[in-house]
């Protein structure tokens, strides 16, 4: 199945398998189930209460030292990028990757593990069309170690790698277009190699108890310590095009283009899929549209009114576009001169304050939260706003898109929401909402 196929795609049935977790040495046990369309990739922490998910996204990348770890709250999965460059290289769009423990088996330090399960639990073709991330102009991240990415326009995904290690010993460099075939043949079975000046203090630490020769290679000086031969003989440079698939996955699009990579490693992997992420977010808000419909799923200003308390000059929603899904909302606000922060706020270079974006944002998503509870006997109110960012100010005379999407809910009383302005197609602000919900 080649992963240029232009349809999503999932796991045909579940499968699992057990093994050891590299950091801790204990024994978990991984499954891969099927997942619906748009679902993405998630992982699912069977061993604890309530059984809670992460998404696979940049957003909830929380240290890249060594490995990969993603997180949610006070939940955590470590080490996850071998399974990732699985599911990406082989073709699962969507899929949950349940365990019961914090870290996947660890196998024997290459993806091959995962291809082998994957390849048991089948693939299934659905009924959507896939995310890409097209890569139309250079983009490219530097770091102080000397890490060096460049991503280029190209109609398939190709990564051409050098590694070099400390004092550039074992340089080795590949260039390979990456499909499954060619990651199941060339790449999945390279596995995790380390310098032993790096991995002397982890061990003092305890910090690595499942590592060993059977899951990955020690280069001690000019000497390759391995419980088998080396599988390839630049097996280092397939392995670190293995890390770049995984980490660039955390982006949730397949990406056609041409990564040149320079000493990579995870920090500067991570990075790169932080500038996709951001700047597929920025093409998403060009896309919104710009006439204001009145047609279904819309709501004219005293529908908006009968649902929020607030009132003149307090109401920062003009009229409700539209309802994507359950949990995505679009709303516009016409800023004009007589709205009365402008008399106090520079009133002879007239913007808007971004506090009162922010409050717009609040309220388009509390119109989200009390559709979907199909309630208005409750107030909402802010509990914290973070990532909030101003990119470019709000003038008289602008149309602000409002857009909201409902990222968490825990029952009635808490929701999180991400939220966008949006004024001639360029994102103006952008922030995550936290409300709780009381009764009147």
């Amino acid at each position: 199945m080649a992963i240029t196929s232009e349809l999503q795609h999932t796991v045909g049935k579940t499968a699992g398998f057990s093994g050891t977790s590299l950091h801790t040495g204990e024994k978990v046990s991984l499954k891969l189930h099927p997942a619906p369309v748009d679902h993405g990739i998630k992982f699912k922490r069977k061993d604890l209460q309530d059984e809670p998910t992460i998404d696979v996204k940049i957003d909830n990348l929380k240290t890249v030292e060594r490995a990969t770890t993603l997180g949610e709250g006070a939940v955590r999965v470590h080490t996850v990028e071998h399974v990732l460059a699985a599911l990406s290289a082989m073709g699962v769009d969507n899929a949950i990757v349940e365990m019961d423990a914090n870290e996947p088996p660890i196998g024997d330090g290459s993806a091959q593990p995962y291809v082998d399960l994957i390849k048991k639990a089948g693939l299934t073709a659905q009924e959507q069309p896939r995310k890409f991330f097209d890569v139309r102009e250079p983009m490219h991240v530097e770091s102080k170690t000397g890490a060096l990415l460049v991503l280029l326009p190209d109609d398939t995904f190709r990564i051409s790698c050098t590694q070099a290690g400390p004092n550039n010993r074992f340089a080795q460099f590949l260039s390979t277009e990456i499909t499954s075939a060619i990651f199941e043949r060339e790449i999945a079975s390279a596995r995790t190699f380390v310098y032993y000046e790096d991995v002397q203090p982890l061990m003092e630490k305890n910090l690595i108890k499942g590592g060993s020769l059977e899951n990955a290679i020690v280069v001690r000086g000019e000497a390759v310590l391995s419980k088998e031969p080396l599988r390839f003989a630049d097996e280092f440079v397939r392995h670190k095009i293995l890390d770049i698939i995984g980490d660039l996955a955390l982006v949730g699009r397949r990406i056609r283009g041409h990564v040149v990579a320079v000493k990579p490693g995870h920090a500067a992997n991570a990075e790169l899929a932080r500038v996709l992420a951001r700047e597929q977010a920025r093409r998403s808000a060009m896309r919104t549209p710009r006439a204001v419909p009145l047609g279904d799923g819309g709501l004219d200003t005293d529908e908006v009114m009968k649902i929020l308390p607030h009132r003149y000059p307090f109401l920062m929603v003009d009229r409700v576009i539209g309802f994507e899904g359950e949990n995505k909302i679009t709303a516009v606000k016409s800023i004009t001169i007589n709205e009365p922060f402008f008399q106090g706020h520079f009133p002879g270079h007239p913007v808007m304050p971004g506090v009162m974006q922010v409050e717009a944002m609040a309220q388009v998503a509390s119109l989200l939260l009390f559709k979907l509870a199909k309630t208005t006997s409750r107030i909402g109110y802010f509990m914290s706003a973070d990532g909030v960012k101003f990119r470019k100010p709000v003038l008289p005379g602008d149309t602000m898109f409002i857009h909201a999407e409902l990222t968490k809910s825990r029952g009635e009383r808490l929701a999180k929401a991400k939220c966008h302005c949006v004024v001639n197609d360029a994102v103006v602000s952008e922030g995550e909402l936290m409300f709780t919900f009381l009764d009147k």
